[in-house]
Formats: C-alpha cells, structure tokens, sequence
C-alpha cells in the first residue's frame, strides 16, 4: 500500500553532529526530520522506572504514524538490543490525527511529537545505557523509511528533572485513558448494515455539545476501519458515528473486541468494547438509562433536606409543624400533602425552566437563580417580611380570598391559627427556592444525567428529586400521629416565632450579602434602605391609635415596588460595581487554560468552583479547604490552588462545570501528571478525600 502513496526512497540521511543536552541523545536529522531519545530525569537514583520520550520534528507537510497507521504506512519501532539495565518498555501513544487522501485513511503526526515511553529497570537505581535502533517511516508525496541510531547514558545519580521533563509531560497529557468525567462517553457500540453487517455504529454522549468528533477503532489483524459518517443530535450532545469496516473472510463484527479511541478537541478517551449484534432501533435503551438514575435523583432530594441551605427553612416547617399539636388526623394529612405537593410543583417549573434554557442555547445549572439581582432583591423583601411577621412587629391582615394566596399565611397561618391549603403549598415553594443554592450527595449526579439529555428526562428526573425532598411531609402525612404528638399551641409559641423570626432574618442578611457581591454599591445600599422602610411601614400600619397609620399601607407597597425595580436595575446595568476578589494569596483566579501548562509542568492543581450563595460551599471551605492541612498543601511549589467564583452568571465557569456533567455547585477537582483530565471530588469534602486526590494526581 505504501507504493500506492510515493516511491519508497531510501535516500541515505545520516546524523549530522550535534552537541546532546544533558537528558537527550544526538539529534539524528535529515531534510524532512529530525529524531532524538530524551528523558525526564538526570539519574536513576531511588527508580525502578524512567519516563523517557523518542521526539520527532517533522518537516512541513510530512508526517509519522501512529500504533494503527490505518490503509498505509506503519509505526516507529525501536531494537533496544545492546542496552544495558533495561527489563522492559511501555509506549504511550498520544490522540493521533487523521489523513486522508484518494481514499485512503491514515492515522499518525505532523510538526512536533514526542512519543511517552516507560522504561523498566532490571536493577532498580542502578546506572541505564540505552542503545536504540529506531525504525519508522516518514511521508509527504512520497515515503521514506527514516532510521536513527540514538544512545543514552543515565547515571545512578538523583533522578532530578531534566529540561524534557515538561515536554514529556505535555504530550502524555494527549494519551487516552478510560477514565470519567471527561465530559465525553462511548454507549452502544453495534454492527449494522446490510446484507451483513459491515459497519460500527459507535453512539457517543457529551456533556457540552460536540465540536467535531472522530474515532479510530482496532481490532485484531485483518481488520480495517475507514472514516466515520456523523450524525448529531438536535443540541449536539450526542451522536452516532457510523464507520464502514473490511472484515477478513469468514470474520463478523459481532462479538469482536475493538478498541476505540474518540477525539473530540481537547476531550478524548480509549475503551476496550465489545461489538453487539445490531438491534431494532427503540427507545429501550433510554428508558433503561433513565430508570437507572431515578433513585440516585431520589436520594439527591431526600438528603438536600440535611443540607445548609435548606436549613434555615426549617423555621418555616417548624412553625407549620407546631399548629398540628393535638389537631385531628385529616386536618394534618391535607397541610402536609399541600406542602408536599408545593415542593413537586416547583421541581417541576424549574424542570420547565430549564428545558427552556436549554432550548435556547442558553447556560443551565442548579440555583443560578442566585446569580440574578432581582431575585436575590425579592427574596430580601420577601424574608424580611417573614421574620418581622414571625417578631410580631406587624400582623398582615388581608381579605380572605387575598389571604388565600398570601405567602404571609405560610408563615404565620391564618386566623385563630388555622393556616389555608394554599399557605401550605407556598411554604414548600418558598422550601424548594431556598434549597437550590445547594448540591447535595448524588443530586449533581442526577441533574448531571437530566441535563445532558433531552426534556423528558430532564423533567422525570426533576419530579423524584422533588419527591426526594418532600419525603418527609409525605411520611408525615401517611403517619399524622407524628405532628399530633407535638404540644397543643399556647403561649410557648410566642417564643418559638421569635427565634425562628430571627433565623429567617439571618437569612436574609446572607442574602443581602449575595446581593452586595453582584450589584453595585449604590444599588446594595439602596436596597437595605428600602428594606428597612418596608419593615417601618408595616409596623406603623399596624400600631392602633398611631397618626397617619393608614398611609403604613401605600408606603411599603411603593416600598416593595421599589425593591423590583432596584433588583432589575441591577440585573440589566451593563457597569456594575467591581467585585473585589476574595481568591486568597494562595489561591489564583481560575483559568481553564493554565491547568493544562501547569499539569505539563509537573504541578498538581486543585480547583473550587464556589459562590457567595452557595452555603456548602462555604461549610467545605470552612472545615476543609482552609484547614492547616490543606492549605500547607497548596502553600508548596508543586500544588496550585484555582477558585472559580460562580457568584454571578460565568459562561465559562458553566461550560468547565458541564465538561464534568456538571450543572451545580460546590465542585472541586484535582489535576496532576497522574491525572491529567482532572479528578472530580464529592460535593461535601473530607480532608481524606482532598489529600488522597491530590497525592494521587501528583503521582
């Protein structure tokens, strides 16, 4: 085949001298390349392996092949006979490219390719002489055989890094692993055609859309792949590459082992699969795939009950909770299954919300309704109102059918301490809004799965998250007898609304504090002053015999309008107020780009992905990423320590996240030399898990 492509020319090119740096062997060069062996440490002291690297730099318009070379050509090769020390050696083949000409497809490099090799020593941290006969084949318009003859000699001296150490690194980044959380998968991989199958049929997933995938498939000899026809979906999240095979006689695709190796961009992986017979297509697979995650998005729900965010909600259930104290079992069933039923029900409009994001080509993630000013502004109204309610500075008495759809009554029931259906239901609404700046245990993994899917999944998986966290209204409303224990109300009650008062009061400072981390100064202090005059208002209404009182009314309603106005003001302003930067001395401001130099460079590089409203964030931050032990860590030269504040809408910190089919935060991963594509870390941190990661990836 080779023939086919030029006339194999053996034109002689012999080394010219040249001086080797420590580290290298001489550069063997010819007119269309240059070839030499490096490594990345000085010595063999204390190693029972070196990595080393056979480099090329390949003339414009030539190139080498890779393990597959595909129709023609074949790889470098090296006779290490004559070396001395050596047990054994491991290639690592980097992502290669594609090349295609009157037909033919050809795998392999141009420009600049180091080739990783492991080197295994019969005596560990003994001196290693290398003597290598390197073969390959190098083409442009024609093909010439390229031979090298490269010798290295490592002392047994301290194996400190060599100025290829970088080098080598930077392309065993591009060497597929199997690996998660690449932000790019390989499903089903069938034979199909007609009238036998003749074809692979590789179904591949991502968590941003595809940009242009390829895959190179390998299967024992006599196989042979050609370049695949693609075919996206409608958001380019998934595919199907369909790629014609040549079979040997007699063989079938079916059963066969290959080994794939997908590309797309920056992403790639390599997994071992087994070809499946062809199938009739149908949804079966999606199903499968669906019903697999709905208790993982069940038990998300359940524990975001536990989680910091939703604890200052408590004093909503809480206040709920005691009215039912010798009440009777119907009365408790119906409030609590309308709690439940306003937890499900707003699950489901941010399911619609984010199917209509999505639609849009908009960023999509769990709780960027924090990242809006407006909705931080009406939430410090609303909260502000609730705890001075719960205080007892004001009683909002408002005619029944208002009533009815008052949140106040949520709050602080109705009447003679009857609260509506309708208050019960708000109550689990408002629960589900504060809920959202958190990402529990196995909910980032749910959402994760909705998100990169298409709006029935996205809109199932939402339902049971939100039956997960209105389990609990659920258990009490199948067991009543669990609220009628609680004592009858009386004047303990009093006490109780003061200090839950407080606690939403609390909460609406922390939101205040969000807000003054996204808006503008004028705008921050704006909206505590109308705060204020909204809460004055409503007691001065409220106080009997007061002159004026009746103007308490009109006044926090203009007050209240005022907030909106503020809180949109401040969404659309294209100058807000600069924030200032809380990334530590120690920390620097993320940068997607830099990971991969400093990963190269042999540093191991930690990454938060936080925000001002994001409370598990700040609860791992606290116990353990400022830790002693911790931060001696990312004090070292070799750990580097990235925060990506997420505090307001950050289309790149979106797309990093959904790299990782990830949609919420907190985040952190972990990249090193052992880790290049990044290790994701649980949503609640351990200092274990922390130092395991970053001992690991540094490895």
């Amino acid at each position: 085949m080779v023939a086919i492509l030029g006339v194999i020319m053996a034109l002689g090119f012999f080394a010219r001298p040249a001086t080797a740096a420590p580290g290298a062997s001489d550069w063997v060069s010819t007119e269309f390349a240059d070839v030499r062996l490096i490594s990345a440490v000085a010595g063999t002291q204390g190693q029972d392996n070196v990595p080393l690297g056979l480099q090329f730099r390949l003339a414009d318009g030539w190139k080498i092949y890779w393990r597959a070379p595909g129709d023609a050509g074949y790889p470098p090769e090296i006779d290490w006979q004559g070396s001395s020390n050596l047990a054994g050696m491991a290639w690592r083949w980097p992502v290669p490219e594609r090349f295609s000409l009157f037909g033919l497809e050809t795998y392999g490099y141009h420009g600049e390719v180091v080739i990783p090799i492991r080197a295994t020593l019969s005596q560990p941290g003994e001196p290693l002489a290398l003597r290598a006969e390197m073969n390959a084949l190098a083409c442009s318009d024609i093909c010439v055989p390229l031979t090298a003859s490269l010798s290295l000699d490592l002392a047994g001296t301290e194996a400190s890094p060599t100025a290829f150490a970088q080098l080598i690194d930077r392309f065993r980044a591009r060497v597929p692993k199997n690996l998660s959380g690449l932000g790019l998968d390989i499903g089903q991989v069938t034979a199909v055609g007609t009238p036998e199958p003749h074809s692979l049929a590789v179904s591949i997933q991502a968590t941003h859309p595809l940009d242009a995938p390829d895959v190179f498939p390998e299967a024992r000899q006599g196989f042979a792949f050609g370049k695949p026809d693609i075919a996206f979906s409608a958001d380019r999240r998934s595919a199907v590459l369909t790629v014609p095979a040549s079979l040997p006689e007699g063989s079938r695709l079916a059963g066969e082992e290959v080994t794939l190796t997908l590309v797309d961009g920056d992403r790639f992986l390599e997994r071992k699969v087994t070809v499946s017979e062809a199938v009739e297509a149908g949804p079966s697979n999606r199903w499968a795939a669906l019903a697999a995650v709905l208790g993982i998005a069940f038990l998300g729900g359940l524990i975001l009950n536990l989680m910091p965010c939703v604890l200052p909600v408590l004093s909503l259930k809480l206040v709920g909770a005691v009215k039912y104290g010798g009440a009777d079992k119907g009365t408790i069933r119906r409030g609590f299954l309308a709690s439940a039923a306003g937890i499900v029900v707003s699950f489901l409009l941010l399911a619609g919300g984010a199917i209509a994001l999505k639609e849009a080509g908009l960023a999509v993630g769990w709780g960027i309704q924090f990242q809006q000013p407006l909705f931080l502004a009406l939430m410090v109204a609303i909260l502000v109102l609730f705890a001075g309610n719960l205080l007892g500075l004001f009683e909002i008495g408002l005619p029944q059918r208002v009533s009815d759809l008052g949140l106040a009554a949520s709050a602080v029931g109705g009447h003679e301490g009857k609260t509506s259906l309708s208050g019960h239901f708000l109550t689990g609404a408002f629960a589900t809004l504060l809920a959202t700046p958190c990402s529990a245990p196995f909910l980032g993994t749910a959402i994760g799965f909705a998100l990169s899917r298409g709006s029935v999944e996205i809109a199932v998986v939402f339902l049971v998250m939100g039956l997960g966290l209105a389990a609990p209204y659920l258990l009490v409303a199948a067991l009543p007898g669990l609220a009628r224990a609680l004592p009858r109300p009386g004047a303990w009650m009093i006490w109780l609304r003061r200090v839950l008062g407080l606690a939403l009061m609390a909460t609406a400072v922390w939101l205040y504090t969000v807000f003054a981390a996204t808006a503008a100064l004028p705008d921050t202090l704006l909206l505590g002053g109308l705060a204020l005059v909204l809460t004055a208002a409503l007691t001065w209404r409220a106080r009997d015999g007061v002159p004026g009182r009746r103007a308490g009314a009109p006044i926090a309603l203009a007050a209240m309008l005022a907030v909106a106005g503020v809180g949109l003001y401040a969404t659309v302003r294209e100058s807000s107020a600069p924030k200032a930067s809380d990334v530590e001395s120690a920390w620097r401001p993320f940068d997607k780009r830099e990971i991969s130099r400093l990963v190269a460079e042999g540093k191991t590089v930690l990454i938060d992905v936080t925000a001002d409203w994001c409370l598990t964030c700040k609860v791992n931050k606290s116990l353990v990423l400022e830790s002693t032990e911790i931060t001696g860590l990312i004090g070292t030269e070799d750990v580097v320590a990235m925060r990506a504040d997420w505090t307001a809408p950050d289309p790149a910190i979106a797309d990093y996240l959904a790299s990782f089919g990830r949609y919420g935060i907190p985040f952190n991963a972990v990249y090193g030399p052992g880790a290049p594509g990044g290790v994701a870390l649980p949503e609640l941190l351990s200092l274990e898990a922390v130092q395991t990661a970053i001992a690991e990836a540094g490895s």
